[in-house]
Protein backbone atom coordinates (compact mmCIF):
# COMPACT_ATOMS: atom_id res chain seq x y z
CA UNK A 1 0.00 0.00 0.00
CA UNK A 2 1.37 3.86 -1.12
CA UNK A 3 2.07 5.87 1.90
CA UNK A 4 -0.28 8.61 2.55
CA UNK A 5 0.53 11.96 0.39
CA UNK A 6 0.17 15.11 2.79
CA UNK A 7 0.76 17.75 0.90
CA UNK A 8 0.93 21.35 3.23
CA UNK A 9 0.37 24.86 2.78
CA UNK A 10 2.27 27.70 5.28
CA UNK A 11 0.28 30.85 4.87
CA UNK A 12 3.68 32.21 5.81
CA UNK A 13 6.46 32.74 3.25
CA UNK A 14 9.27 33.51 5.34
CA UNK A 15 12.29 31.05 6.06
CA UNK A 16 12.37 29.21 8.77
CA UNK A 17 8.65 30.04 9.51
CA UNK A 18 6.43 28.94 12.50
CA UNK A 19 3.84 28.05 10.30
CA UNK A 20 6.18 26.01 8.23
CA UNK A 21 7.90 24.03 11.17
CA UNK A 22 3.80 23.52 12.64
CA UNK A 23 2.99 21.71 8.97
CA UNK A 24 6.32 19.39 9.45
CA UNK A 25 5.39 18.91 12.91
CA UNK A 26 1.86 17.94 11.98
CA UNK A 27 3.34 15.87 9.59
CA UNK A 28 5.69 13.91 11.47
CA UNK A 29 2.98 13.46 14.18
CA UNK A 30 1.19 12.03 11.30
CA UNK A 31 3.35 9.39 10.92
CA UNK A 32 4.44 7.16 7.47
CA UNK A 33 3.37 9.46 5.20
CA UNK A 34 4.91 11.49 1.85
CA UNK A 35 5.45 15.21 2.70
CA UNK A 36 5.51 18.23 0.40
CA UNK A 37 4.73 21.69 1.03
CA UNK A 38 3.51 24.60 -1.82
CA UNK A 39 5.27 27.26 -2.85
CA UNK A 40 3.65 30.50 -2.36
CA UNK A 41 5.68 32.69 -4.61
CA UNK A 42 2.97 33.65 -7.14
CA UNK A 43 2.28 36.43 -8.56
CA UNK A 44 -0.32 38.89 -7.78
CA UNK A 45 -3.78 38.13 -8.75
CA UNK A 46 -5.21 40.17 -11.69
CA UNK A 47 -7.77 39.90 -13.67
CA UNK A 48 -6.42 41.77 -16.52
CA UNK A 49 -3.17 39.75 -16.90
CA UNK A 50 -4.91 36.61 -16.73
CA UNK A 51 -7.56 37.57 -19.62
CA UNK A 52 -3.70 38.59 -21.33
CA UNK A 53 -1.86 35.68 -20.38
CA UNK A 54 -4.00 32.35 -19.05
CA UNK A 55 -3.55 31.33 -15.26
CA UNK A 56 0.49 30.85 -14.58
CA UNK A 57 2.38 27.42 -14.85
CA UNK A 58 3.03 27.28 -11.27
CA UNK A 59 -0.52 27.92 -10.07
CA UNK A 60 -1.68 25.00 -12.38
CA UNK A 61 0.92 23.14 -10.81
CA UNK A 62 0.43 24.04 -6.90
CA UNK A 63 -3.60 23.29 -7.75
CA UNK A 64 -2.58 19.78 -8.96
CA UNK A 65 -0.56 19.25 -5.76
CA UNK A 66 -3.61 19.87 -4.02
CA UNK A 67 -5.37 17.32 -6.09
CA UNK A 68 -2.80 14.42 -6.13
CA UNK A 69 -2.57 15.06 -2.24
CA UNK A 70 -4.42 12.30 0.03
CA UNK A 71 -5.09 15.05 2.58
CA UNK A 72 -4.09 19.07 2.90
CA UNK A 73 -2.40 20.78 5.65
CA UNK A 74 -2.82 24.48 5.94
CA UNK A 75 -1.32 26.65 8.66
CA UNK A 76 -1.66 30.34 8.36
CA UNK A 77 0.31 32.95 10.51
CA UNK A 78 -1.97 36.01 11.68
CA UNK A 79 -1.71 39.82 9.90
CA UNK A 80 -3.77 42.68 10.75
CA UNK A 81 -6.33 39.97 12.86
CA UNK A 82 -6.92 38.03 9.20
CA UNK A 83 -4.52 35.29 6.97
CA UNK A 84 -1.77 36.25 5.56
CA UNK A 85 -2.35 38.30 1.62
CA UNK A 86 -0.27 35.45 0.29
CA UNK A 87 -1.89 32.81 1.52
CA UNK A 88 -5.03 34.85 -0.08
CA UNK A 89 -3.57 35.24 -3.07
CA UNK A 90 -2.87 31.79 -3.39
CA UNK A 91 -6.31 30.37 -3.29
CA UNK A 92 -7.76 33.49 -5.43
CA UNK A 93 -5.64 31.78 -7.94
CA UNK A 94 -6.15 28.59 -7.30
CA UNK A 95 -9.90 29.43 -7.71
CA UNK A 96 -8.73 30.36 -11.34
CA UNK A 97 -7.39 27.20 -12.24
CA UNK A 98 -9.11 24.78 -14.92
CA UNK A 99 -7.96 21.90 -12.28
CA UNK A 100 -10.25 21.97 -9.45
CA UNK A 101 -8.93 20.12 -6.66
CA UNK A 102 -10.24 21.35 -3.83
CA UNK A 103 -14.26 19.37 -3.58
CA UNK A 104 -13.86 16.98 -0.68
CA UNK A 105 -10.42 17.14 -0.17
CA UNK A 106 -9.70 16.45 3.57
CA UNK A 107 -8.01 18.99 4.82
CA UNK A 108 -6.78 20.32 8.44
CA UNK A 109 -6.03 24.16 9.44
CA UNK A 110 -4.24 25.32 11.99
CA UNK A 111 -2.07 28.17 13.08
CA UNK A 112 1.11 29.61 14.65
CA UNK A 113 1.23 33.36 15.61
CA UNK A 114 3.11 35.56 17.93
CA UNK A 115 -0.02 37.12 19.44
CA UNK A 116 -1.64 35.12 22.93
CA UNK A 117 -4.46 34.29 20.63
CA UNK A 118 -2.28 31.91 18.14
CA UNK A 119 -3.59 33.08 15.33
CA UNK A 120 -7.58 32.14 16.15
CA UNK A 121 -9.03 35.02 14.41
CA UNK A 122 -6.99 34.05 10.89
CA UNK A 123 -8.01 30.31 11.17
CA UNK A 124 -11.60 31.48 11.75
CA UNK A 125 -11.08 33.64 8.12
CA UNK A 126 -9.40 30.89 6.32
CA UNK A 127 -12.17 28.49 7.09
CA UNK A 128 -14.93 31.28 5.29
CA UNK A 129 -12.46 31.62 2.76
CA UNK A 130 -12.72 27.55 2.13
CA UNK A 131 -16.43 27.59 1.90
CA UNK A 132 -16.38 27.89 -1.87
CA UNK A 133 -14.36 24.87 -2.62
CA UNK A 134 -16.24 22.30 -0.39
CA UNK A 135 -13.25 20.82 0.93
CA UNK A 136 -13.92 18.29 3.87
CA UNK A 137 -12.62 20.76 6.72
CA UNK A 138 -12.12 18.69 9.98
CA UNK A 139 -13.62 20.78 12.75
CA UNK A 140 -10.86 19.96 15.63
CA UNK A 141 -9.57 20.03 18.18
CA UNK A 142 -8.67 23.69 16.95
CA UNK A 143 -4.62 24.40 17.18
CA UNK A 144 -3.70 27.69 17.95
CA UNK A 145 -0.20 28.00 18.60
CA UNK A 146 0.59 31.09 20.76
CA UNK A 147 3.61 32.78 21.55
CA UNK A 148 5.05 30.75 18.36
CA UNK A 149 8.39 32.36 18.71
CA UNK A 150 8.82 30.08 22.21
CA UNK A 151 7.01 27.20 21.00
CA UNK A 152 9.36 25.30 19.38
CA UNK A 153 12.73 23.74 19.82
CA UNK A 154 16.42 24.26 18.18
CA UNK A 155 15.82 21.22 16.20
CA UNK A 156 12.21 22.45 15.16
CA UNK A 157 10.07 20.22 17.39
CA UNK A 158 7.03 21.73 19.17
CA UNK A 159 7.25 22.09 22.73
CA UNK A 160 4.08 21.87 25.21
CA UNK A 161 2.12 18.80 25.98
CA UNK A 162 -0.75 20.35 25.06
CA UNK A 163 -0.07 21.04 21.58
CA UNK A 164 1.84 18.08 21.15
CA UNK A 165 -1.61 16.18 22.45
CA UNK A 166 -4.29 18.10 20.08
CA UNK A 167 -2.44 18.47 16.82
CA UNK A 168 -1.63 14.31 17.29
CA UNK A 169 -5.49 14.15 17.88
CA UNK A 170 -6.25 16.32 14.85
CA UNK A 171 -3.74 14.53 12.73
CA UNK A 172 -5.31 11.10 13.74
CA UNK A 173 -8.29 12.48 13.00
CA UNK A 174 -7.26 13.57 9.33
CA UNK A 175 -5.90 9.66 8.90
CA UNK A 176 -9.32 8.81 9.47
CA UNK A 177 -11.20 11.17 7.53
CA UNK A 178 -8.70 10.26 4.57
CA UNK A 179 -9.96 6.60 5.00
CA UNK A 180 -13.72 7.87 4.76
Amino acid sequence: MAPVKLFGISGSLRKGSHNSLLLAEAARLFGGAEYSQADLNLPLYNGDDEDAHGVPAAVDALAQQIADADAVLISTTEYNKGPSGALKNALDWISRSQIKPWGDKPVAVMSAAAGRAGGERAQLILRSFMVPFRPRILQGPEIHVAASHEAFDDNGQLVGEIYIKELTELMTALRAEISR
